[in-house]
């Protein structure tokens, strides 16, 4: 149930990774937005479990993670994803839950039990490198647009009607792509602490279909159970964050909206292939200055940006810290 509520908040927190563009450019109002983005996540939620995986099994061996590790993980990345929703801060849900998860295993058992080489490769990696890649990836799309659209000599008013139709298209597939890596990280916190339990327990008092199957991989009852949660909790929106994405980090056009989605959605999907469980807002905020870059570095607004990269530094630590203080609690009143 913490889980699929923690999915919940990710939706509605990472809500603005999909629709910030194209409802600060005026393409789509905010409720048709959140419809559509709610409905792709849920889509491209079922798509696949490269990530789920690497939550389930990546990070901590299951015979040494209680129900209580799990519960207080989630109680950790759940409170600091309300803490910078409640401030329109952009930061990371992925990372929010695998900072959880490190804080409470090492509280519970030490850190010679969290799988700190896979902190290294699956996550601190891709948080310098992607980002780098969404930038780049974005400077170069909104280059080559904007050559096209000189050599083609189209019109302003060509380019606006143009540039509103590509965005439904990108934001329609950043949506997906969304769906296809954060909702896989519920799934895979859901799936380890079925692991858990059949592991210390021998699944005594658990349904047969709710046992994880014997080849690691995530029931189907989770991933359509994180897939509507996710989906909803997108549908509730996240206003405040929209608001940051959208029009404080640089004031964003239709065709900015297009290259900007466009780069994230094919390096999230990129990320979700190989099963990395990729920050989607780091990656759409690179993209959104890569496009803001083109036009002159001053274009954006690297004060707003610096908030949130510092968001960025703090989430693993102070989610962490959170869950830690949580793990303690629990292990106080209850018993494991």
């Amino acid at each position: 149930v913490t889980a699929l509520v923690f999915d919940f908040i990710n939706g509605f927190h990472d809500a603005a990774n999909a629709i910030a563009t194209v409802v600060s450019t005026g393409v789509l109002p905010i409720r048709t937005a959140v419809m559509i983005a709610g409905i792709l996540n849920f889509v491209g939620a079922i798509t696949g479990t490269a990530v789920a995986k690497t939550i389930a099994s990546g990070f901590a061996d299951a015979g040494d993670v209680t129900q209580t590790i799990v519960l207080a993980s989630l109680i950790g990345a759940s409170a600091w994803n309300l803490i910078t929703w409640w401030y329109g801060i952009p930061s990371s849900s992925s990372h929010a839950l695998i900072g959880g998860l490190a804080g409470a295993v090492v509280a519970h058992a030490g850190f010679s039990h969290f799988q700190w080489s896979t902190l290294v490769k699956k996550v601190l990696v891709p948080l310098v490198v992607s980002p780098t890649f969404g930038f780049i990836l974005a400077f170069i799309v909104m280059t080559s647009a904007m050559w096209v659209i000189r050599l083609a000599n189209i019109k302003p008013a060509g380019v606006h009607r143009g540039s509103r139709v590509l965005q439904l298209v990108s934001a329609s597939g950043m949506a997906f792509a969304h769906g296809s890596n954060d909702a896989q990280k519920s799934m895979g916190i859901v799936t380890l602490a079925l692991a858990s339990f059949v592991a210390t327990k021998g699944g005594d008092g658990l349904p047969g279909w709710m046992v994880p199957p014997a080849d690691g991989g995530v029931p189907r009852w989770v991933i359509i159970a994180c897939a509507l949660a996710i989906g909803f909790g997108t549908m509730a929106g996240g206003k405040k964050i929209i608001k940051t994405m959208g029009t404080k980090i640089i004031r964003i056009s239709p065709l900015q909206g297009f290259a900007a989605e466009a780069s994230g959605a094919s390096t999230i999907l990129f990320a979700s292939h190989l099963g990395i469980p990729l920050s989607t807002t780091h990656c759409i905020n690179a993209c959104i200055m890569g496009v803001g870059a083109v036009k002159r570095l001053s274009a954006v607004r690297w004060g707003v940006a610096g908030n949130i990269i510092t968001a960025w530094v703090l989430t693993i630590p102070a989610a962490g810290l959170i869950s830690a203080g949580s793990m303690w609690l629990l292990d106080l009143f209850v018993p494991s």
